[in-house]
C-alpha cells in the first residue's frame, strides 16, 4: 500500500449502504504489514447464492482451487480475504492452509468449511501461515456489521494506493435491491476474466447459475478489457453473492439470467463492474495518465481487441503517453505486431478527436503543439480506424512510469 495517492484516484468516495444478509468485520492478523488491517471476513446469511469467475493462468493460486471446489454447489456462508501473501506456488502447504483457514473460519461462523469460500493477494511463493486466523476470525465474526465497506476495501490493499468500491440501486419488478462491490489490483493486471480480486453484494435473490451467466456478462468488456502490465495474476478473483433477502418484500426469485425482469440489474452490474475494471486501471502502478483505446473497422470484434491490447500492452505506446508524447509511429507498430489484419495504407489514428495519422501518412493538418497539449490531461483517448470492416473494441490502460519499475523493483523487499 503506497503512501503516496494515484493522482487518478477519486476526489471522493460513494457511501455503500447495509444489504441485508451480509456483514463484514477487518482486522490485523500480521500477514506480512505491520500496523495495518490485512485480513477480511465476510459473512453472508443462509442460503446466500453464490458465483464466482477465475483466473486463466495455468498456475492458479491454492485460494483459486478451492473456490472452484467450493462453488461448485452454489451457495456461500463466508468469504475471507487475506492480503500480503497470495498462497501461489506454495504447493502442498498452500493447500493445507486454505483448508485450515475455511476450517477456523467455518468454526467461527457455524457452518461448513466447503460453504467458505477464500482470496488472498500479496507475494507469490511465500508459504501462508493460517494459523494466524486463529481467534482473529472469531473475533471479525464476533463483531461484523453491514456498513464496514470502506475499512474492507483497504483491508485487501496490497500495492493498491487507495480502496475501490462501488454501489447501484436498482428495480427487479418494482422492488428496490443494492449491488455493492469491492476490489483490489494495480500491478499483475491483465486479468483475463476479471481483475486480481472482486468481490460484489446484492440482496437480489437470484439463483446461483443465473448470477454465472450474469458475471461472465459483466466481465468480457470490462475486467477482461483492462491491463496495466499485460501480466495475468495466478489470484485473479471474482465472486458475485446473491442473499435473497430482498425476497421478504415481494422481490421473485430469478432463475433464468434471461428473465425479462433482470435487464435493469443486469446493467446496473455491468456499469457497477465497469467502474471496478476502471478504478483498478486508475490506480495502476506508478499510473499518471488513464488511456481509452478503441479499435474500429477491423475484420471482427475479437480482431479488433487484440489490436486494441497489442497497443495497450506496448510499453513503447506507455512510455510515450507518459512522456506526454503522440507517438503514433508506436501505435503502427503495435498495430503491425498484432498478428490480425490491418493495411498500413488505410489506418487512420486520432488522440482526442485529433487526426494525427491518415492513409498511411502524417495527417496533413497535424499541429504539434494542439496535440502535445491535449497529452497532458489526465484522461487519454485514442482511437484507431483500420478501414477493413464493422469490427469495433475498446480496452482501457495507463502509462508505464519510472514509479512502476521502482514499485516492482522493490516489492519483495
Amino acid at each position: 500500500m503506497s503512501a503516496t495517492i494515484s493522482p487518478l484516484a477519486p476526489k471522493t468516495y460513494p457511501t455503500l449502504p447495509a444489504i441485508e444478509g451480509v456483514r463484514l468485520a477487518t482486522a490485523e492478523a500480521g500477514i506480512r504489514y505491520k500496523n495495518r488491517t490485512d485480513v477480511l471476513l465476510v459473512t453472508v446469511e443462509e442460503g446466500t447464492a453464490a458465483a464466482g469467475v477465475f483466473t486463466t493462468s495455468k498456475c492458479p493460486s491454492a485460494p483459486v482451487d478451492w473456490c472452484r471446489a467450493a462453488l461448485k454447489g452454489g451457495k456461500a456462508r463466508g468469504l475471507v480475504v487475506n492480503s500480503g501473501n497470495a498462497n501461489a506456488f506454495t504447493g502442498k502447504t498452500g493447500a493445507q492452509a486454505v483448508k485450515l483457514t475455511a476450517q477456523i473460519a467455518a468454526k467461527a461462523l457455524g457452518c461448513k468449511p466447503a460453504e467458505i469460500v477464500l482470496a488472498s493477494t500479496g507475494v507469490i511463493g511465500e508459504p501462508l501461515d493460517a494459523t494466524k486466523f486463529n481467534g482473529v476470525l472469531a473475533d471479525c465474526a464476533a463483531r461484523a456489521t453491514g456498513d464496514a465497506w470502506l475499512e474492507a476495501a483497504k483491508a485487501i490493499m496490497t500495492t493498491d494506493t487507495y480502496p475501490k468500491v462501488a454501489t447501484k440501486t436498482v428495480k427487479i419488478d418494482g422492488v428496490a435491491v443494492t449491488i455493492n462491490g469491492i476490489a483490489k489490483g494495480a500491478g499483475m493486471i491483465a486479468p483475463d476474466m476479471a481483475t486480481m480480486l472482486s468481490f460484489v453484494f446484492t440482496d437480489a435473490p437470484i439463483a446461483a447459475g443465473a448470477l454465472k451467466t450474469l458475471l461472465k456478462n459483466a466481465v468480457n468488456p470490462s475486467f477482461n478489457a483492462i491491463t496495466v502490465d499485460s501480466d495475468t495474476s495466478t489470484s485473479d478473483t471474482l465472486i458475485l453473492f446473491a442473499t435473497g433477502a430482498a425476497k421478504k418484500r415481494g422481490c421473485p426469485k430469478i432463475i433464468s439470467a434471461g428473465d425479462k425482469r433482470l435487464a435493469a440489474f443486469s446493467k446496473a452490474l455491468n456499469a457497477l463492474v465497469m467502474d471496478l475494471a476502471h478504478q483498478v486501471v486508475k490506480d495502476g502502478e506508478g499510473a499518471r495518465h488513464f488511456v481509452e483505446i478503441t479499435v474500429d473497422g477491423a475484420k471482427s470484434d475479437a480482431s479488433a481487441k487484440k489490436i486494441a491490447l497489442s497497443i495497450a500492452n506496448s510499453p513503447l505506446v506507455k512510455t510515450a503517453i507518459a512522456g506526454e508524447d503522440a507517438n503514433w509511429g508506436r501505435i503502427v507498430a503495435a498495430v503491425g505486431k498484432a498478428g490480425e489484419p490491418a493495411d498500413r495504407d488505410r489506418l487512420a489514428i486520432s488522440f482526442g478527436g485529433i487526426r494525427v495519422a491518415h492513409k498511411g501518412l502524417r495527417d496533413p493538418s497535424y499541429d504539434e503543439a494542439q496535440v502535445s497539449a491535449y497529452m497532458k490531461n489526465e484522461k487519454i483517448d485514442i482511437r484507431v480506424s483500420l478501414g477493413l470492416g464493422k469490427g469495433k473494441a475498446t480496452v482501457w490502460t495507463c502509462d508505464l512510469t519510472k514509479e512502476y519499475v521502482e514499485i516492482n523493483g522493490d516489492y519483495r523487499s
